[in-house]
């Protein structure tokens, strides 16, 4: 064993980690969610997954003083607090003690909580918090709840490991789910109203689960990452894209041209790949280094107004020497510029 590296490696990896932790009321985690001093973004509002008996246990434990696991929140730059791990627990609590238009803005699903289930305090079963008598009311109303802080010196890639690690609600989050919750900003949305594109969405094949879970909008996240930033590319593709996105979340100034290559890119494709890129008889799934390989030697190509041959474009789909740099261990960028270069100057009249 060698300690020596072991505590290298501790130390290279080890992050400094600004936080403050605060006792405060259900009352005042009401006011601040009302006041919108508390934000659930919208990808991870449709997460919330507890049924009546679940948040009942809460509320119950709450009323006991049973301590309940903290939430952990971080601090955008306007002050306001984002929910990185506590979904379950906040939005219990505000389905219980809010109304209607406050329990609408944190979950559009979200309902009134009527208690059930419970064993212990059976004869709250049935009832809503405004049918308890009012001093049961302020009596949970300021009851203290943990919540620690990740403050705004903590960078980028602090807030995606803690998403990662801290998120405990019974959900994977897929990491452009965390993304869209770590990365706010224009390009943020930018990525968004991109992945609506029509002629995108004809050409992408993706599974239901696929789409709603993040996969279309990492999809145009890694078109732009290749095109702009394949040098840059080492071996992991998550790290990888997050430090583009962390990059143009801090300076986005080329909003129209990428815009611009995006929709010529697919337009091209949507016309050219009347299937979509899709591989052999399965016609219903796009594979994922497959696509980033035609995709951007396809926006390489109309960049430098390079002519491309439709009938040459669609046989590359099936092209056995492109399958195998699309195949097998890929993650290297050797085999990122091959593939890429493979579509570009195949595909050409």
């Amino acid at each position: 064993m060698d300690v020596i590296k072991i505590q290298e490696q501790l130390d290279k990896n080890r992050r400094t980690v600004s936080f403050d932790s605060y006792d405060i009321t259900v009352r005042q985690l009401l006011d601040m969610v009302s006041e919108k001093a508390i934000d659930i973004a919208p990808e991870y509002q449709r997460h919330f997954i507890w049924d009546e008996t679940r948040q009942s246990q809460l509320i119950e434990s709450i009323f006991l003083g049973i301590p309940v696991p903290s939430l952990f929140m971080a601090t955008n730059k306007d002050s306001t607090w984002e929910v990185i791990d506590g979904l379950q627990r906040l939005t219990t609590i505000i389905n219980y003690i809010a109304d209607d238009i406050v329990i609408k803005s944190v979950n559009e699903n979200g309902k009134k909580l009527t208690i059930e289930g419970l064993e212990k305090l059976d004869t709250f079963n049935g009832l809503t918090f405004d049918r308890l008598p009012k001093s049961l009311q302020l009596s949970f109303l300021t009851r203290p709840i943990r919540v620690t802080v990740l403050n705004d010196r903590s960078d980028f890639d602090i807030r995606f490991d803690l998403f990662e690690r801290l998120n405990t609600g019974g959900v994977t989050l897929h990491p452009q789910e965390i993304r869209n919750c770590v990365y706010i900003g224009k390009f943020n949305t930018f990525i968004k109203k991109s992945a609506e594109n029509r002629d995108f969405k004809s050409v992408i094949k993706l599974t239901k689960n696929a789409e709603k879970s993040g996969n279309i909008e990492e999809l145009v996240l890694k078109f732009f990452a290749y095109f702009e930033h394949k040098d840059k590319f080492v071996h992991g593709v998550k790290e990888f894209l997050n430090t583009y996105m962390a990059e143009k979340t801090k300076t986005f100034k080329n909003e129209k041209a990428l815009s611009d290559i995006f929709a010529k890119t697919f337009k091209f494709l949507n016309e050219n790949l009347p299937d979509g890129i899709v591989r052999g008889n399965r016609k219903n799934i796009t594979p994922l280094v497959l696509y980033e390989a035609v995709a951007v030697g396809v926006a390489e190509n109309i960049l430098n107004d390079k002519k491309m041959d439709s009938m040459k474009l669609v046989k590359l789909l099936n092209d056995n020497k492109l399958n195998s740099l699309t195949t097998g261990a890929t993650n290297s960028k050797s085999k990122l510029y091959q593939r890429i270069d493979y579509v570009r100057q195949n595909s050409l009249k």
